[in-house]
């Protein structure tokens, strides 16, 4: 049989031919193209020319590009469309790209031709773009081992193969956890204060479930949260509080105690090999932050700030579980109840009234409206190009001009193989050679509110900006316009990634824009001027607490991976002494973030959680400048697409957002914007 992703199979837009690839085609793929890439390798370590940044740099940067493009399929799959069969391919071939990556790193001859070409090349007669890559890819060999002896180097080797194959068993996991549990209920009673939309999904649930005439409430967010916001039987909310908060914490085959310390040992023991202190300050050297010191000094400030807001939010919803339940002690399975209920009452807005007007259609039109406003793009849908499920749409993105700009891939409903959250990624990156302008792939995975029977997809107001924000990451990749893939779309600074995400968020709260799409899905009416002013209003409501929560996942990142463990007994008391320092809620026995704290144990956040708060500082300041001159400014969105957007990695993220803003970014617009100014 011929291997669909080891010839050209002449799809639009070179797209992946998702329902011609089998599982049994990846591993051999990927071991065919780990060997073409090795011998691009040997031809740049074979040219008898003296190396230079043409013949060297350039041409290292543009090696292995099939084999990235085949690994981004396997793996966008093992997250988005995963199976036994991928996960058990994926325990074979992430240790071989693992090797392979240090084969590179770790070749002697290799680097020698690099620091030559690094030392030769006179950097003034390079564009910044070309100095960037120069340096990164010199630090590069430097930070992943080059200069280590032949032992130590075989040490870092066997590091990182047993860390990709940690990763993974953490993630399958908690996916599994997630997977198995469900809670079945069989009285119509343990459904009082659900809203109708999660009543029907839970009976959907059911039957899909095998538990006909029954309600199925799993740990998946769209059934989760609801669960927890609305359900007025505390008893069931304790029950899948527990449950989710244990995920992969029961002492059993799925428990990752002992995968988070070793994960944690291994990587300072990489980052001591390679002559850093802890992971943290590996990692951090290339951040904005710079350093452990100053993401602590950074946590600390707006700690200072979040603390007192996020206690009197306590107390008001304590105080307010007491005067309407008689509840004498507020515990972290009662704080989205009561809070929600407390918010109906100030606010007289809640999900159940706004959900009619975000039908998920509608508000993916609406956010492609906000992209043709702000830079001109176009979305096409187009049933040419192939895709890897049957609730995947896919489209073609053209210019003003009609000119093609990228594929978008959309992704919304939650599935048994695919991993919790929301997220962006990439097919295929966007680069340019001497064939042209190669144009991306990208594409955005949720897990929204499914259609029922009798109603479409209605979103929850969060379901809504956190479309918003992934389509921002989109926004980063497809309007990517470098020379360097590897510094081309989302290949920036971590703290500066979710800079086009967060930023896009804040379009959700102003009228102009929810106009275009916050329409009722039965009436057509668009939403009340008067619900947007609750929805602004309420914005900042219970934001101490919520400043503070991710204040503390922050400091348990920076806490795993700032300091030396020599050895770490238990898990669950570590955590707790650091999550004590921020806690205004009482703690949940038999509960443990840290084994299912996917972002830092198996994504890319170790050491860079902070960075949504980084992030945050960006992006109010950034978007007080929109605020000032119009959200919908052509002027400022060309010179954010033209600095930020389309820049990439070109340059040093904060010499990219000076040129866009004309300052460095000032913490007061978050604060202001969060209503805790006044809290010090």
């Amino acid at each position: 049989m011929t291997n669909p992703l080891l010839i050209n199979t002449d799809t639009p837009f070179n797209t992946p031919p998702f329902t011609s690839i089998k599982n049994e085609h990846f591993k051999p793929a990927i071991e065919s193209l780990i060997e073409t890439a090795k011998s691009e390798i040997q031809d740049i370590i074979d040219n008898n020319d003296s190396p230079t940044f043409e013949n060297t740099i350039e041409v290292l940067e543009r090696s292995g590009k099939s084999l990235d493009r085949v690994s981004a399929i396997f793996f966008n799959l093992n997250s988005a469309e995963t199976s036994d069969e991928i996960q058990a391919i994926a325990k074979e071939v992430s240790p071989m790209l693992t090797e392979f990556s240090n084969d590179i790193l770790l070749n002697e001859a290799l680097f020698n031709k690099v620091k030559i070409a690094f030392e030769n090349t006179d950097q003034s007669k390079l564009t910044e773009e070309q100095k960037t890559l120069l340096n990164k890819s010199y630090k590069g060999f430097v930070r992943n081992g080059a200069l280590l002896n032949d032992e130590q180097k075989q040490q870092l080797r066997s590091i990182d193969i047993e860390l990709s194959k940690l990763s993974l068993e953490f993630g399958e996991h908690v996916l599994a956890e997630t997977n198995k549990y469900e809670m079945v209920l069989e009285s119509e009673s343990d459904l009082d204060g659900l809203p109708a939309f999660a009543v029907e999904a839970a009976a959907e649930l059911a039957k899909q479930k095998g538990h006909e005439g029954k309600w199925v409430i799993t740990l998946d967010y769209p059934s989760y949260v609801p669960f927890m916001t609305y359900a007025s039987n505390r008893a069931l909310r304790k029950e899948l509080s527990i449950a989710f908060g244990s995920k992969a914490f029961k002492g059993d085959e799925l428990d990752n105690q002992a995968i988070v310390k070793r994960i944690v040992q291994l990587r300072n023991n990489r980052a001591q090999l390679l002559g850093y202190n802890t992971h943290a300050d590996f990692v951090l050297e290339e951040r904005m932050a710079e350093s452990a010191n100053k993401v602590m000094d950074f946590l600390s400030e707006i700690e200072r700030f979040g603390r007192p807001g996020a206690e009197r939010d306590v107390a008001e919803v304590a105080a307010y579980a007491k005067k309407l339940d008689g509840l004498d002690s507020l515990e972290r399975w009662d704080f989205a109840y009561y809070s929600e209920k407390l918010k109906k009452e100030k606010y007289a807005v809640d999900d159940e009234l706004l959900k009619p007007y975000f039908q998920l259609e509608k508000v993916i039109d609406g956010v492609f409206q906000t992209a043709n406003k702000l830079f001109g793009l176009q979305f096409i849908e187009n049933k040419e190009i192939d895709v890897y499920h049957e609730e995947v749409t896919a489209y073609e993105v053209k210019d003003e001009a009609g000119d093609h700009v990228a594929v978008f891939y959309a992704d919304f409903f939650p599935r048994a193989g695919k991993r919790a959250g929301a997220w962006m990624t990439s097919y295929a990156g966007q680069y340019k050679d001497e064939q042209g302008d190669h144009r991306p792939l990208v594409s955005i995975v949720c897990n929204s509110t499914k259609p029922t029977a009798t109603t479409p997809s209605l979103l929850t107001f969060n379901e809504v900006t956190t479309l918003f924000h992934e389509f921002g990451h989109a926004l980063h990749g497809m309007l990517a316009n470098g020379t360097y893939e590897s510094l081309t779309g989302t290949s920036v600074y971590w703290d500066f990634v979710e800079l086009p995400s967060q930023i896009l968020e804040n379009w959700c709260y102003e009228k102009e824009c929810l106009d275009l799409f916050a329409k009722h899905y039965e009436t057509g009416e668009s939403i009340p001027e008067d619900y947007i002013e609750k929805i602004k209003a309420s914005s900042n409501f219970m934001e101490g607490y919520q400043t503070l929560r991710q204040l503390s996942f922050g400091m348990l990142d920076m806490a795993w991976h700032g300091q030396d463990h020599k050895s770490i007994d238990s898990v669950p008391e570590f955590e707790q002494e650091i999550m004590s320092k921020t806690n205004v809620l009482p703690s949940i026995p038999g509960t443990n973030m840290s084994c299912s704290f996917s972002h830092i144990f198996q994504g890319g956040y170790s050491s860079g959680y902070y960075s949504y708060k980084w992030a945050e500082v960006l992006d109010a300041d950034a978007f007080a400048y929109f605020k000032a001159n119009g959200i919908f400014n052509r002027e400022i969105a060309d010179s954010f697409k033209e600095n930020i957007l389309s820049a990439g990695g070109s340059e040093h993220p904060m010499t990219l957002y000076k040129r866009f803003r004309g300052q460095e970014p000032d913490v007061k617009p978050l604060l202001e914007r969060a209503g805790l100014l006044a809290e010090v």
